[in-house]
């Protein structure tokens, strides 16, 4: 079975959206005194990354049929470049972009393997845009 991947003619999630939280693996021990106690209780856990993006009405067709046949409306996994780290130019220590003989900077390229942790949700912003807000769970 091949694992879809995020439609390339869909804009990247945007900055002010995100947010990013671990799935606690922790089993908590009870004591009657001092402080909790945890110990492990899953060997991995996902990463639940909270996503916007904000899209044209042609867009929206992409985005439609991705999520409703192509992952079946959120029950199959994709891929989607990491919005964090993909694309972005490797730098030095004070941040000055590392570039290839010719000067082209050398960027990072990640992908993650991910679900949706919940529906999207759909606003309309005005105009012709539509904003969906979403939460990915980010396999380990």
């Amino acid at each position: 079975m091949t694992v879809a991947s995020w439609p390339s003619m869909l804009p990247r999630p945007m900055r002010s959206g995100h947010q990013a939280q671990l799935q606690d693996g922790r089993q908590g021990r009870s004591a009657e005194t001092g402080p909790p106690g945890f110990r492990k209780r899953y060997s991995s856990v996902a990463r639940f990354v909270q996503m916007t993006i904000d899209i044209s009405r042609s867009e929206k067709a992409y985005f439609d049929v991705f999520f409703e046949e192509t992952i079946k409306k959120g029950t199959l996994p994709f891929t989607i470049p990491d919005p964090t780290t993909d694309g972005w130019p490797i730098g030095t220590a004070d941040g000055t972009p590392i570039v290839t003989a010719d000067g082209t900077p050398i960027v990072l390229s990640t992908t993650w393997l991910c679900l949706f942790a919940d529906m999207p949700a759909e606003t309309i912003p005005g105009g012709n845009r539509f904003r969906y807000a979403f939460t990915l769970a980010v396999m380990p």
